[in-house]
């Protein structure tokens, strides 16, 4: 029996034209892992206590500037809690401060990448994305 090595995908962003921009990336890489859509950290966290984003391999690609709840405050939420303190999270950002980038890898981020300016620089970030959750083992 094959294991199943679907990577189920939490894109938390709430600019629409992020989110066009992740599936036509994904599109133009032929990167097929379901991608679900959360606007802000409350939501997210919902869709991943739920259930909706299905258990097993997950990851997050988290935008820290957000209304509701930030991509900061999200993180805290993840590591304090139990059943999902493990998760890989690989922050997606425009933001360039230092503050962010400390805060989010004393949060235990997979990486931290911002967000290209150009469509074609997009594609080729997630291009390397998609190479490395491939490559390394995520359980």
């Amino acid at each position: 029996m094959s294991e199943d090595r679907t990577m189920n995908i939490l894109l938390v962003e709430d600019d629409e034209v992020d989110v066009m921009n992740v599936r036509r990336a994904f599109d133009r890489n032929k990167i097929a892992n379901p991608v679900y859509v959360a606007e802000n950290g409350l939501e997210g966290l919902r869709m991943l206590r739920d259930g909706t984003v299905p258990r097993g391999r997950r990851l997050v690609l988290l935008d820290l500037n957000m209304p509701k709840m930030n991509g900061i405050e999200f993180l805290r939420a993840v590591r304090q809690d139990p059943d999902l303190v493990g998760l890989s999270v690989v922050v997606l950002t425009t933001s360039n401060e230092e503050r962010d980038k400390v805060d989010a890898y004393k949060l235990n981020v997979a990486g931290y990448l911002l967000k290209p300016v150009t469509f074609t620089n997009f594609v080729e970030l997630t291009s390397a994305l998609n190479k490395y959750w491939t490559l390394v083992e995520m359980p």
